[in-house]
């Protein structure tokens, strides 16, 4: 299946190899590793083995896992990068993350792309639950996920790897009711 998803500012589509020297780009940014696990990689060829695995992925006909770019409508800007992860089909449940450049912080950008991720998982995926975590101390995520009405669950202590030291990590989710009923 291939995503393209629009609203009114962004495009959401699946990552290509074009896209490797802005996808490294937002990996070496050291404000946008301070919560991310991947870490700043060596050089632009451990990017590309990345980036290669996720359009293998993508491009798998019965895919589970879509890694997509966020683009801007007006120009075709690289904004960053937004994922939904399918579980086992019986429970209906997935796992979104996303990764903005820095540039774009404090636009809704985040909010708007992730929203529409989630009527695409709801909607035309047809999931039941979809879920998302992030550091504690991750303050602009967690109003993200809030804002598209996700509910803190949970809180996992020292599960995440970071630069910085061991964090804890918040889980979110929302349901496919509680998004029906929202928007």
């Amino acid at each position: 299946m291939k995503v393209k998803l629009e609203t009114e500012r962004l495009l959401i589509s699946p990552i290509s190899l074009a896209d490797l020297g802005k996808i490294h780009e937002l990996h070496s940014l050291a404000e946008t590793d301070k919560f991310n696990t991947l870490g700043i990689p060596e050089n632009i060829e451990g990017t590309e083995q990345i980036v290669k695995d996720w359009i293998a992925k993508n491009n798998i006909a019965e895919s589970k896992h879509f890694t997509l770019k966020i683009e801007s409508v007006a120009n075709r800007e690289f904004i960053g990068l937004i994922a939904i992860n399918l579980g086992p089909p019986k429970f209906r449940i997935a796992e979104v993350w996303y990764k903005l450049h820095s540039d774009f912080w404090k636009q809704g950008y985040a909010t708007e792309s992730l929203h529409r991720l989630l009527e695409f998982g709801f909607n035309e995926l047809q999931l039941h639950r979809i879920e998302a975590g992030c550091a504690v101390e991750n303050l602009g995520s967690i109003r993200v996920l809030e804002k598209v009405g996700m509910t803190r669950e949970g809180r996992k202590r020292q599960v995440l790897p970071l630069k910085q030291g061991w964090s804890d990590n918040f889980h979110f989710a929302i349901l496919a009711t509680d998004f029906k009923t929202k928007h």
